[in-house]
């Protein structure tokens, strides 16, 4: 994995040299210039810093070295529009080692503090495994009023499911899939165990098996569970570790990015991370069926009927809406246990991106309560979620008539949502359900998130999780 993400050591002894750094909003800026030397104000005005957001002004010292740096924090509007630019603009700064003056960060709110010290660690993750970069040389010392061992949690999960969607299916397919969850498991000693290849059909997982049996490399169910007291919370991901769409063949253009169709499953392994990291009060579950939707004589094809782990029939009338049937034998088996909630996270539908476009993460529940929390833990977290309708007179639309359910509607009509609706059917036993639709992908370079794999959703997740549901 990415080295973890780190503040620096306030016992460092070059700590007591560090070059101030003071965070500034447009409205502040007179107020700021004002408190500057003559000749500092004037260096200042002279290569016109106005405390955009992301903008720095590297002002001397009388000796031609660095005094101090003034970092743009722009307006609210300006961050809602680009999360994270003031913090990625620190990790670019010239090598060093630097630290938010305390007087100045207390003229702003804590969540703009918070931002600013989780965008600063976000946007020092590199990609490694292939290509040697650059890293971050800008140091910065632990930022007055945030809580630095949470947001090193995040930051460290987020690293590990960007490093897990970034690798490609060659050296990451179900086998290799397991074994991150396995080391995860090992590291806070949790229980751990796989049904594998043809035990998958022996004990009762058809869907999950048949998805995966086209593959040279066995499918599998992951199972892992922590912590003896408080709530049962199950966290099932899709872990399609490459989709080629099966005989209903993808076209290229849609194949490129197919290495990401295991971002659920990644995503569920961060959140787990930082739930396990953290000793939540939780009885955690992970369930991540783990396969590879690839194409050989024994493929399963349109038109067949499969019978899931709960008895419930589906009729197959694309065989790339595959992910929804290896959740369903997962989310069966996990209701069983009869969690108090049960969360699903998957690269699920295009329909989702059409319908709230790569940035947002659209999720589902019949919970009002639980849907307020997350609502109102997305922006307070950085995390931007959008709250997606189960609209019940949509059921008939899954209901083919020859089977119990149609795993592609026809009409292309609503299909994130009929999807959802296909993987509520999978959940009787639990009390309560979400199901996340993310992308968990960045098609271009943003601050502190580099194209490539992303978390989503999950930050608001552990946040409504930490405050016990």
């Amino acid at each position: 994995m990415s080295n973890p993400p780190r503040f620096a050591s306030c016992d460092d002894p070059s700590a007591d040299a560090a070059v101030p750094l003071y965070p500034i909003a447009p409205d502040g800026l007179e107020a700021a210039l004002a408190a500057l030397s003559p000749s500092a104000r004037h260096w200042v005005e002279s290569v016109g810093f106005d405390a955009a957001l992301g903008e720095t002004c590297l002002v001397p010292d009388a000796q031609g070295g660095l005094a101090m740096v003034l970092l743009g924090v722009g307006q609210a509007t300006d961050r809602l529009r680009r999360r994270f630019a003031a913090g990625a603009a620190i990790a670019a700064l010239p090598k060093g080692l630097y630290q938010i003056d305390p007087d100045a960060l207390a003229n702003h709110a804590a969540p703009l503090r918070d931002e600013v010290a989780l965008g600063y660690l976000l946007a020092g993750y590199q990609f490694e495994r292939y290509r040697k970069k650059p890293p971050c040389q800008a140091a910065l010392l632990p930022v007055q009023g945030t809580d630095t061992a949470h947001l090193e949690r995040i930051a460290d999960a987020e690293y590990r499911l960007r490093d897990l969607i970034n690798t490609p299916a060659q050296d990451m397919g179900p086998a290799e899939l397991e074994a991150v969850a396995r080391e995860l498991a090992n590291r806070y000693k949790a229980k751990f165990s796989v049904i594998e290849g043809d035990a998958l059909l022996e004990q009762n997982f058809p869907m999950i098996h048949t998805v995966g049996r086209a593959s040279p490399r066995n499918p599998r169910l992951i199972d892992m569970s922590w912590g003896g007291d408080g709530p049962k919370i199950t966290l099932v991901g899709k872990g399609v570790c490459f989709d080629t769409g099966g005989l209903n063949l993808k076209p290229g253009s849609s194949m490129g990015t197919m290495k990401k169709d295991m971002g659920g499953a990644a995503n569920v392994l961060g959140l787990a991370q930082m739930i396990m990291d953290a000793g939540l009060n939780i009885r955690l579950r992970v369930l991540i069926p783990a396969v590879e939707n690839a194409v050989d004589g024994s493929a399963f094809r349109p038109g067949d009927i499969l019978t899931a782990r709960n008895g419930v029939t589906v009729e197959i009338n694309n065989t790339d809406a595959e992910g929804r049937l290896v959740l369903a034998d997962a989310l069966a088996l996990g209701a069983e246990d009869a969690p108090d909630l049960m969360i699903s996270m998957a690269t699920l539908t295009g329909a989702a991106r059409v319908a709230v476009g790569p940035d947002l993460a659209p999720f589902y529940t019949d919970d009002d309560t639980l849907a307020a929390q997350i609502s109102a833990a997305g922006p307070a977290q950085f995390d931007p979620v959008w709250r997606m309708p189960f609209h019940t007179p949509y059921e008939a639309m899954i209901e083919p008539g020859i089977a119990d359910l149609d795993n592609a509607p026809s009409g292309g009509m609503a299909g994130s949502i009929t999807a959802a609706l296909f993987l509520r059917r999978f959940t009787g036993g639990a009390a309560r359900y979400c199901h996340f639709d993310i992308f968990a992908w960045q098609p271009s370079d943003a601050p502190a998130r580099p194209k490539g794999g992303l978390g989503q959703g999950i930050r608001a997740l552990f946040a409504v999780l930490a405050q016990g549901v």
